[in-house]
Parts: structure tokens; sequence; C-alpha cells
């Protein structure tokens, strides 16, 4: 039967995905990084990994997967250190394609008003100015199922960013992918865990272990 630990009272081996959005990213000049090398995180981002890594000390994760993006790498290393475990980079879980990228909006060539912006604005359900939430949702999908099959009856940690972790979690509760971006649930440093019994996704909860330094974040240093 293998570890008893692992598996539910039905028979069925249990496997924990916790998905990471990264800390605080150094962004004093505002732009919308997106995709962009170079942004790492800030003495208060490094504090926000600090701080998961503590929280997740003692747990049975056995798997850690980050986004290529330098600010998630950073992230995950408190977390590595501390499990003992050696990162492993996924594409997948990148941050969202954006057209905005590298750009300040408000003033000159950044602001929407902008008519050559226009054409990125025609639909806001898609949304026709970045990666569609359907292709986001699907890479995700696969990147969690190839994680959670690494760590079966165990937990893996997965670091990415916050639309494509939110993407995910509205495919898992069965919602629609388009939303507005303010009503998201997933913090600097938040957690958002999925429960498998067997293949199949039974519970998700949510946390903020960084909340304190969370509330100390500049507006702008997320994504």
């Amino acid at each position: 039967m293998g570890d008893n630990r692992a598996m539910t009272t039905t028979g069925s081996t249990r496997t924990v995905v916790h998905l990471l959005r990264h800390g605080e990213v150094h962004n004093p000049g505002g732009v919308l990084y997106g995709r962009l090398p170079g942004f790492r995180l800030s003495d208060l981002g490094r504090q926000m990994a600090e701080r998961v890594a503590e929280h997740l000390t003692g747990r049975d994760i056995v798997h850690l997967v980050s986004s290529p993006l330098q600010r998630a790498q950073e992230t995950a290393a408190p977390s590595a250190e501390a499990l003992g475990l050696e990162p492993e980079v996924d594409e997948r879980v990148i941050e969202a394609a954006n057209h905005f990228e590298g750009m300040t909006f408000g003033q000159g060539e950044g602001k929407l008003s902008n008519p050559r912006h226009w054409p990125y604005l025609r639909n806001p359900l898609e949304p026709s100015w970045g990666e569609p939430y359907k292709e986001i949702s699907v890479r995700m999908l696969a990147a969690v199922d190839t994680a959670r099959r690494a760590a079966r009856g165990h937990e893996a940690l997965i670091v990415s960013h916050q639309l494509p972790i939110w993407t995910l979690r509205r495919t898992i509760e069965g919602k629609r992918l388009w939303h507005d971006p303010r009503n998201r649930e997933c913090a600097l440093a938040s957690l958002t865990t999925l429960t498998y019994e067997g293949d199949d996704p039974v519970s998700l909860s949510y946390s903020e272990p960084a909340v304190d330094l969370v509330a100390r974040a500049r507006p702008g240093a997320g994504a």
C-alpha cells in the first residue's frame, strides 16, 4: 500500500500543489514589465520570499517549479534552500504576454487614449491586448498536472505570477475566465493551494503568509 499518510480513507492518493505568487518587484519607474528581463525583487520582496520559506518549512514538499523570470526564481530560492530542493524551470508558468509590456500608463505614448492602442482594446473578454485567457488556462493546467504527478502522494510548489495563477483558479472553480482585475484574490507572496484525491481536485484554499509585508508594498510592484 505504500505510505499510509498519503492515502485517504477511500484509498486514493492525496497530492497537494501550492501556487506561489512572487514577491514585490523593484520597479521605481512603474513599468508594466510583463516578461521583460531584469526585474528583480525589491528588498521587501526578498523579505516576503523568506517569510514564505519559513511558512513552508516542514511541509512534505518534494517538487519545486519556477517561472523562468528573475522575480519568480528569486522568490523560489529561499524555499528551495529551506526544503533542500533544486527548482526546475517551467516555461508554462511564465507571466502572460501583453502588448503593453514596457509602457508606463498615464502620460504620452503610454496613455490608453492614444489611438494606436485602440485595436488592442477591442475585446476585453479575450483579452485582445495579450495572451488569451484560454491559452493561459491550458498551459497552467498542464504545468500543474506535471507537478502533481511528480509529487504524487506528497506536495509540490510552483512559483508563478498573478494572472496565470488567478486564471488557473477560475478554471478549477468552473468560473468564466474574463474578470475584473481589481477583484483578483492573489496578493504578492500568496499561496493558492490545490488538493487532489487521485487525479481529481477536491479543494482549493488561499493564504497570505506575508500579509503584513504586503501592506507595505508599493503600488505597481506586482504582476
